[in-house]
């Protein structure tokens, strides 16, 4: 049986998608990373196995994500691929029409304009967390509750308060205000999901011509409060696809099925036994020039087997290093 893997490492969690030959998702894995993304790649490539049919060929393998020239190596990956393709093709799969993609990660979030099914603009936000899951993630421990718990009740909201959402302190110091001065915690928690959207809308999204269909997928889309609330500042209906948190992944495995059509090369895949192997991870700082890149590495029993981060090529080429 053909089959394609896409692997999708994010600062907060990692996951694996297998499709078949007309790219329907056979099987998938969703980890949290916990900032050991060699050891939950591993992991996951151990569990899938586990759920694959004996008779399952892996003739392709592709990464995307922040950690994708990281997990491309330990897999012998036959493409890596930026995380705005592979969200675009998922989606395009699932929601041919799309015209505006919506995803809010744990802890970056971007936005994908597509017209006539080709990308022509997008935004991405990894530095603010204002923007992100983390800051729901962050108000939710502040109040001792679940973020599943925090969804729900939000929902319940009858008047919610404005929280300014523009930076996570100020957004938790206005929130505690709020707090004082007796509003009740469902309208408060339907603020701060308010917050998050206008802070997303205001920075990632701003200037991009948001056109319905509006697709919303990533990991904070499981909170149906954001949904609600997204919809009411856009006025349009939002759409969540199927398995909208493992898009990158499933991206990438289609994007691996497209790159090993016709190709008479074999795929690059290392199997699953590299589960089970030892990698070092290091990194060390370029002084070829004055911009002193840190430099990541990969290695096997003493062996480098890749090195990347550069904004040039200049430290390969340094007698220095």
């Amino acid at each position: 049986m053909e089959a394609y893997l896409g692997i999708d490492v994010g600062s907060v969690t990692t996951k694996l998608a297998v499709v078949g030959r007309d790219d329907e998702l056979i099987t998938h894995i969703y980890l949290l990373t916990q900032g050991k993304p060699i050891q939950m790649v591993q992991q996951g490539l151990k569990q899938i196995k586990q759920q694959l049919p004996k008779d399952v060929n892996i003739c392709g393998v592709a990464t995307t994500g922040s950690a994708r020239y990281l997990a491309g190596v330990i897999v012998g990956a036959d493409l890596v691929k930026n995380e705005i393709t592979s969200h675009a093709v998922a989606t395009l799969h699932y929601i041919p029409e799309v015209q505006t993609i919506i995803e809010i990660g744990g802890q970056d979030s971007k936005i994908i304009i597509i017209r006539d099914g080709i990308v022509t603009d997008f935004g991405m936000n990894t530095v603010c967390a204002a923007g992100t899951g983390s800051f729901l993630d962050h108000q939710a421990l502040r109040l001792n509750i679940s973020i599943e718990e925090f969804a729900k009740r939000a929902l319940n909201s009858n008047t919610p308060v404005r929280i300014a959402g523009r930076c996570t302190v100020f957004a938790e110091s206005d929130m505690i205000h709020k707090q004082q001065m007796g509003h009740r915690t469902e309208d408060i928690l339907y603020g701060l999901c308010r917050a998050l959207v206008r802070n997303y809308l205001n920075n990632v999204g701003l200037g991009k011509d948001i056109k319905p269909p509006v697709v919303f997928q990533g990991g904070v889309a499981f909170n149906q409060a954001i949904v609600k609330a997204l919809q009411e500042e856009l006025n349009t209906e939002v759409i969540v696809p199927p398995h909208h948190e493992l898009m990158g992944a499933i991206g990438a495995a289609s994007l691996a099925h497209e790159e090993m059509v016709g190709s008479n090369n074999g795929s690059k895949f290392k199997g699953f036994k590299v589960s089970e192997v030892r990698y070092h991870i290091s990194s060390f700082e370029c002084k070829a020039c004055p911009n002193l890149c840190e430099i990541a590495q990969i290695s096997l029993n003493g062996q480098v087997l890749a090195q990347w981060g550069g904004r040039c090529d200049l430290w390969e080429r340094s007698p220095s290093n």
